[in-house]
């Protein structure tokens, strides 16, 4: 005849399951933040690149072939603005101020190369994950 388990083991078994589940979630917390973080300080130390008038180009033209009067230019994350995205999400008049790393280096050069020409930019919540403010998107358009 077999016996039957402790109660304190099989406590001691739930236990050691819990903390096993709490560890996992603490190190994916962790990572997701390691992550969010390097992403963060990539934006911000990223440069306007030598092709981008050709890339631009290359991409207006395409869009103005299929009859659209604008092009997304920049997509990035709304946790990158210094409000989290509420002035772009509230279509606010100051919604450049909010700006920060490369999307901020994006908009100085709009303001010094194309706005002259007569484009135009606007942004965007483009997505709502959870309900909360997930990715911004910087159009151009003529």
């Amino acid at each position: 005849m077999s016996q039957f388990v402790n109660p304190a083991d099989l406590k001691k078994m739930s236990n050691d399951a819990e903390l096993a589940k709490q560890k996992e979630a603490l190190a994916l917390k962790r990572n997701v933040e390691q992550a969010a973080e390097e992403l963060k300080k990539a934006f911000e130390m990223r440069e306007i690149a030598p092709e981008t008038p050709e890339r631009i180009n290359q991409a207006i033209r395409r869009a103005a072939e299929q009859g659209q009067n604008e092009v997304l230019v920049l997509r990035f994350p709304a946790a990158l603005t210094k409000d989290g995205g509420r002035r772009i999400n509230n279509f606010e008049a100051d919604w450049p101020d909010s700006l920060t790393g490369f999307s901020k280096t994006a908009y100085e050069f709009y303001l010094k190369e194309l706005e002259p020409m007569g484009f135009t930019l606007r942004a965007e919540i483009m997505s709502f994950p959870g309900g909360m403010l997930g990715d911004v998107g910087m159009y151009l358009k003529w």
